[in-house]
């Protein structure tokens, strides 16, 4: 398949096809055009992009898929009937044999507990907890993402003065701050795996449930502690509120979590550019049938701030 997944999040722009190329206008008269020839997928995000006919003829006649984004959550897919179904790729999906999918969701249970271990050092570099959560988080035990969550979460509260701080999805005040800016992952994680040609629904581990994604939520479980850091900066920078609420001053916050920089391999990338990476990478492993491929990202020595 073709290389490039092309995001297009200009608040206004026109999108159109000339001479095999993709050309998009911004409202400023800004034009930008790259061949369709090596573009693999269109994710647009923009809030009020148009689309002409003839570039849905052309992206169809180069297998080009187009995913349609609303705040940011794909919402529609277009492909062309040639694309309409991987059938080598669902098969492998399907098909993946249990020592794999083992070993590939306890790659990614790794490097979650890692960078957990690594945030908590920099949030609070002298709890004495911090031991515990190193031995966990490099234990591959049964309760090794279990008990590690547990050691991060009251060292990331204590660092907050929140001592009382339970995570639950339904619990409030941080929490909300929290599953606002997991839903701002977990779509920028869809958009990757649309991108590629992954089928969300074929996940390594999460419980297949009606309309989930199992796969996003497997992928995304690395990068949930760039989200955790992220709101504990905004709660440092607002430590008088007696409860955070998901205000449009925090959803700005929170919603530049994709385009920021982080380290991947001595670079400073996007953290969409690294999740596409690491979902690549992924789908590597399933249609190889090999776990080498996979390597989800850590934030290893690197500082947090950029």
């Amino acid at each position: 398949m073709s290389y490039h997944i092309v995001n297009i999040d200009s608040p206004k722009c026109s999108l159109s096809c000339r001479d095999g190329q993709l050309t998009c206008r911004s409202d400023d008269g800004e034009v930008r055009m790259l061949p369709l020839e090596d573009i693999a997928s269109i994710i647009i995000t923009s809030f009020s992009a148009h689309l002409h006919s003839h570039l849905l003829l052309e992206a169809a006649k180069h297998g080009v898929a187009l995913i349609i984004c609303e705040s940011f959550k794909p919402v529609s897919i277009l492909l062309p009937a040639n694309r309409a179904t991987d059938t080598l790729l669902t098969r492998a999906q399907v098909d993946l044999e249990e020592p794999l999918r083992r070993e590939l969701w306890q790659r990614t249970v790794d490097a979650k507990c890692a960078n957990q271990l690594s945030l908590a050092t920099e949030l609070a570099p002298e709890d004495p907890r911090l031991g515990a959560l190193a031995h966990w988080a490099a234990a591959r035990h049964p309760t090794q993402e279990a008990t590690s969550a547990k050691y991060f979460w009251a060292i990331l509260a204590s660092s907050l003065n929140e001592p009382s701080f339970e995570r639950a999805r339904d619990k409030g005040g941080l929490n909300n701050l929290l599953n606002y800016g997991y839903a701002v992952l977990l779509s920028t994680v869809l958009q990757k795996c649309f991108g590629v040609g992954l089928d969300p629904t074929f996940g390594i581990h999460h419980a297949i449930r009606e309309r989930a994604t199992p796969l996003a939520y497997d992928l995304m479980e690395p990068f949930r502690p760039r989200v955790d850091w992220r709101v504990a900066q905004w709660v440092r920078q607002n430590p008088d509120a007696e409860s955070w609420e998901v205000t449009p001053e925090y959803r700005q916050w929170i919603t530049a979590l994709p385009v920021e920089k982080i380290s991947h391999h001595g670079r400073q990338l996007q953290l969409q550019g690294v999740l596409e990476n690491t979902t690549r990478g992924f789908r590597r492993a399933v249609l190889e049938q090999t776990p080498n491929d996979y390597e989800p990202w850590t934030q290893g020595n690197s500082k947090w701030a950029g």
